[in-house]
């Protein structure tokens, strides 16, 4: 047995891990949560022009949405944008079926944001990154 470490992995090895544990997934979980495929979306704030000044990345699988990341453009900041984003973003979620939503962010950045919009910390990893804690937030969607 070799074992190789690569920053550029085929797409067809990348599949054997994701089919092999879907093989495994499927001995514990029902064969819809096993095999649905991840949903992949994001939400922007634009301006007349449509140029991007904030938005969501996110994606989600099983009964959770990952709230990946959240942006906003300097101007943008303490102006409810972020708040409004967080909104379509939980409404489209909610709409796509999931239950809850997951997401971090770093001492630096907004865990109170997070918590205003009902958010709970679940967990903290110190000095990640360096000298700074991330948060490990969710929040059931109703």
């Amino acid at each position: 047995m070799n074992i190789e470490i690569t920053s550029n992995p085929k797409e067809e090895d990348l599949k054997v891990l994701s089919d092999g544990i879907k093989r495994y997934n499927q001995e514990y979980l029902p064969d819809q949560v096993v095999f649905e495929e991840d949903t992949k979306f994001a939400v922007f704030a634009k301006d007349d022009n449509g140029t991007v000044l904030g938005g969501i990345r996110a994606c989600g699988y099983w009964n959770y949405c990952l709230l990946e990341l959240l942006w906003l453009s300097e101007k943008t900041r303490r102006s409810g944008v972020g708040s409004k984003l967080v909104e379509a973003f939980e409404e489209f979620a909610a709409l796509k079926g999931f239950n809850y939503i997951r997401t971090e962010t770093v001492s630096f950045q907004a865990r109170p944001f997070y918590e205003k919009l009902g958010y709970t910390v679940y967990g903290e990893l110190p000095d990640f990154p360096k000298g700074h804690t991330t948060y490990c937030l969710f929040k059931e969607l109703t």
